[in-house]
């Protein structure tokens, strides 16, 4: 077992026992994780009304306010359980603005659907640090991995990253939003992904 896991053992651990800010510490392990999943899955128009750190914030406070209830062992229990509060906060956030779903048809799908294709990308970016899924669940909840990953990555290679992976856009799109040619953005991918390879790794 690695440190890291070990870690989060005691934590969680400690925080059954009801240890002092043994909760607090536990969660914030996941920041950078939940964080990065507010991210992508909030809405582009409700992004000037959200920010994806108020919903990660609020995660937390009703993981803390409920954290009896949960029963999970290990960190991939704990990583799912925090992502579903997650994403019951951000539906609530949804219908409370009334997000309108005919501008956007093609590109809106289910919570359900965004996090398989979560987990499918991060599937892949963790295999092209030459360590399979598999492999990475038995040491690391391997999506964690990855946030923390990210998180060290300057902001416009964790952005390029996002776009391309999570989000699969074309690059012509991706040039856009990142005011580059085409060119420039792939370059830019492509020093991200050997950036982000050697990050994963030491945390597997």
């Amino acid at each position: 077992m690695d440190e890291r896991r070990s870690d989060i053992t005691a934590l969680l651990h400690a925080a059954r026992r009801a240890e002092p800010k043994a909760v607090d510490r536990l969660l914030e392990s996941y920041r950078n994780y939940l964080g990065f999943l507010a991210r992508l899955w909030l809405d582009e128009s409700l992004q000037v009304k959200a920010d994806p750190s108020d919903l990660v914030q609020e995660t937390f406070l009703k993981a803390q306010r409920h954290f009896s209830e949960f029963r999970g062992q290990s960190e991939m229990e704990l990583a799912a359980w925090l992502r579903r509060i997650l994403a019951r906060n951000l539906s609530d956030l949804v219908r409370r603005f009334r997000v309108a779903r005919a501008r956007k048809t093609a590109r809106e799908r289910s919570l359900d659907d965004a996090l398989a294709r979560t987990s499918q990308a991060f599937g892949r970016l963790i295999a092209a640090s030459g360590t399979t899924p598999s492999q990475a669940a038995q040491r690391r909840e391997s999506s964690v991995v990855l946030a923390d990953a990210l998180a060290e990555l300057p902001a416009e290679r964790r952005e390029v990253i996002m776009l391309r992976n999570f989000k699969q856009l074309g690059w012509e799109e991706i040039a856009q939003k990142m005011q580059r040619s085409p060119a420039a953005a792939r370059m830019l991918w492509t020093r991200a992904l050997t950036q982000i390879r050697p990050l994963i790794e030491a945390r597997l």
